[in-house]
């Protein structure tokens, strides 16, 4: 009889390991009579913490040359940054997203961009600049455009991109892609949002073509990928760990019966 639920116990074990594998492909499920537009790329808000390449130039390139950090000499720069001048880093060009939502610049000083686009601070920036400028140019790049990918993918960790156009796609592509146990159906994007001031946990279904349209489809700087393991890898952990509970209580219990049998023969 014990061999029998042994044999039964296996059995079923194989039975859900068997279990054909569903939604394993990207997109899968879409109506081709429908047509899917992808969503709006809206740019990047800035956060706290973010490094800001900003040039400034014009047709004059002397008037432009104390809007510029990059243009200062090394002794201008040094006092420029005991002053407040924010943004000391490895690019003379680069500016520092304070924790109240500043930049310092040269001579415009405090710039409040927190929670902007990159488009809406050059028009802000290039709006103040007509003061002492003729046609002033504003260029900016976020230089520390980061997020990380955790659970069922080849390549979990923080990852790096030049390409601040990032959709969901190629931020797996970077992480090598989810494995086979991995759930596509359920991927939790983690998301700091600045209006309600916490995490927010958006649950994302990679195998539905909608997903394309989706307002988080295009990631933002520091959020957080989790892709989950699927259905028959949760019971297959959950039933190896019964197993090697079993294992185990059944080694005491030979143990035990052995000491009983060894003390009766005496």
């Amino acid at each position: 009889m014990k061999y029998f639920s042994v044999l039964i116990m296996i059995t079923v074990l194989l039975c859900q390991s068997c279990n054909p594998k569903k939604n394993i492909v990207y997109l899968s499920n879409n109506n081709f009579e429908q047509e899917i537009s992808q969503a709006k790329y809206l740019g990047l808000h800035i956060q706290e913490g973010d490094r800001l390449q900003i040039l400034v130039s014009a047709f004059d390139e002397i008037a432009v040359r104390p809007f510029n950090k990059s243009s200062m000499s090394t002794t201008s720069s040094v006092s420029a940054d005991k002053s407040g001048v924010s943004g000391s880093s490895g690019s003379p060009s680069e500016y520092v997203v304070n924790s109240d939502g500043t930049i310092l610049l040269p001579t415009l000083g405090a710039v409040y961009c927190k929670g902007m686009t990159k488009q809406q601070l050059k028009q802000d920036l290039e709006s103040r600049l007509m003061r002492y400028l003729t046609d002033p140019m504003v260029t900016i790049s976020l230089t520390n455009f980061s997020f990380s990918v955790l659970g069922e993918v080849k390549s979990p960790g923080q990852k790096t991109s030049t390409n601040e156009k990032l959709n969901l796609f190629q931020a797996m592509a970077l992480a090598g892609d989810v494995t086979y146990d991995g759930n596509k159906t359920n991927v939790k994007l983690i998301r700091y949002s600045d209006s309600e001031a916490k995490d927010q946990v958006i649950s994302l279904d990679l195998s539905e073509a909608s997903i394309v349209n989706s307002p988080y489809y295009y990631l933002q700087q520091n959020d957080i990928l989790y892709v989950e393991p699927d259905r028959n890898k949760q019971v297959a952990v959950h039933s190896n760990s019964n197993v090697d509970q079993w294992i185990k209580y059944g080694g005491v219990g030979l143990g035990l019966l052995t000491l009983i049998l060894s003390l009766t023969r005496k």
